[in-house]
């Protein structure tokens, strides 16, 4: 039977990874607790002048803030969610913790993928430079790709030149756009582009098929600081900074 969404995925495989990065947002938004919201210290000072500067009220300014950090623990499963979805084209496979992103399942290619081309410091790129270059050295016929899912533009070259204050190169170690990869493993030049273009429908049949008692748990940042200010009479980002910060000198008086 025909796919209905790409040629070089099944409609199984792709909306099982749909379902998997959905698992992934469920669990970061169940996840924001007050607790959890104020384990790394809220900038109510910073909340402030976004509060008076931008005009947004307190209770839409603090769920910008949970937003914003469910978005940061969704990134990780971004990266995640397009290693699965290479690994479901015929002849790849994901690594699965053995030190690779991706490879070929006949040992010819082996990757790392970054979701962004800014995600690593100088030590981070010599470590993985040193990486690629081993798997190239232990399998000879094999390419080895640092994968840039969101590049500065389309390329596929090799990685040579100056990391971390030394010269790297390796005739069969490259760096590669996104958009590239995607190509080369499935054949189909625009094939991120057709992802991207059928991700819309594949996520609303994807939703229309999830269970009805499989509902949102929202979380409970809010609702847990009102709680607090109806007894303290504190604003809600009085209320936050009170709780953050009431051992600062003077701060206890709000």
């Amino acid at each position: 039977m025909k796919n209905r969404y790409l040629s070089f995925l099944s409609d199984e495989h792709l909306l099982k990874c749909i379902g998997n990065l959905h698992a992934s947002y469920l669990k970061a938004k169940n996840n924001i607790s007050k607790k959890n919201f104020y384990s790394n210290k809220v900038d109510t000072i910073k909340l402030t002048f976004d509060s008076r500067f931008n005009d947004i009220e307190e209770e839409k300014l603090i769920q910008s803030e949970v937003l914003r950090q469910i978005d940061k623990s969704i990134n990780n499963s971004i990266g995640t969610f397009h290693e699965q979805i290479l690994s479901g084209i015929d002849g790849y496979e994901r690594g699965n913790l053995s030190g690779y992103d991706i490879k070929a399942t006949d040992n010819s290619l082996f990757a790392d993928i970054k979701n962004k081309h800014n995600t690593m410091n100088s030590s981070a790129a010599e470590a993985l430079f040193q990486k690629l270059a081993r798997y190239a050295d232990d399998h000879k016929k094999a390419k080895c790709y640092w994968v840039q899912i969101l590049a500065k533009g389309s390329f596929c070259e090799l990685w040579s030149g100056d990391i971390n204050g030394k010269e790297y190169s390796h005739s069969r170690v490259y760096k590669i756009s996104g958009d590239q990869f995607y190509s080369l493993l499935s054949g189909e030049e625009d094939a991120l582009y057709q992802l991207y273009k059928v991700l819309p429908k594949a996520i609303k049949d994807y939703l229309k098929a999830v269970e009805e008692n499989e509902q949102i748990a929202q979380n409970s940042v809010l609702e847990e600081i009102k709680v607090k200010t109806k007894n303290s009479n504190r604003t809600i980002l009085d209320q936050i900074t009170f709780e953050n910060y009431s051992y600062y000198l003077g701060f206890d008086a709000l």
